[in-house]
């Protein structure tokens, strides 16, 4: 029995994985409104049926799709903790954020454009969760201040200094490769992304190299 339970997570786990990149998809083209399951099932082919096994309806679909990138961000891109130097913390959060821009740039774009919206499905993760997490690494970043690592800034301007430089690769990557001249940013152009914003950050926070 156990091995049937596991074996039926785990296709749970693929099939959901692979609804959830056809989603991603149809949301950033169409947004909420005009994204449809029909689609989403051509994408992921997969009988539209399926999908309702797994998600209510699209509102759910949508729901899940949020918290699953919202999970992912929390657990994974979570370098900030006063068990680091902030030098060391701060480095390792910047490149963390910038190549998420490079890996699953949808995932960005589809938070970004709730967001804008004003958020109608996220109210209360930004009014919990959301809060919670910010405070704590508001928390850390006032206790570099405390020991002296960093100047005497304002802990969340950081964040969202961090947050929009970042992202900007993922929401705006039309706007940044026209600039460029260049139909894609290359590894090596990430790459020095991630230096760039680190010695401008690192600078502008009193960090000496």
């Amino acid at each position: 029995m156990s091995v049937s339970k596991s074996s039926d997570g785990a296709v749970r786990r693929r099939n959901k994985a692979k609804i959830f990149a056809a989603a991603k998809q149809e949301f950033v083209t169409y947004g909420f409104k005009g994204a449809s399951i029909k689609r989403i099932a051509e994408r992921a082919d997969i009988p539209r049926a399926n999908i309702h096994y797994y998600f209510k309806n699209k509102e759910d679909l949508y729901r899940q799709l949020l918290n699953e990138i919202l999970e992912m961000w929390n657990s994974r891109y979570d370098s900030l903790n006063s068990e680091l130097t902030a030098k060391a913390s701060l480095t390792a959060y910047i490149r963390a954020k910038v190549m998420y821009s490079k890996t699953d740039p949808e995932a960005s774009r589809i938070f970004a454009s709730e967001i804008i919206h004003g958020a109608p499905h996220l109210k209360d993760y930004l009014a919990d969760e959301f809060k919670t997490w910010v405070q704590s690494k508001v928390a850390v970043i006032q206790t570099w201040i405390d020991d002296g690592q960093i100047n005497p800034i304002n802990p969340y301007h950081l964040l969202f200094l961090i947050w929009s430089a970042s992202q900007h690769y993922a929401d705006f990557s039309v706007q940044v490769t026209s600039a460029m001249e260049k139909s894609q940013l290359s590894e090596q152009d990430f790459e020095e992304v991630v230096e760039s914003l680190t010695t401008i950050i690192l600078k502008g926070c009193g960090i000496e190299d």
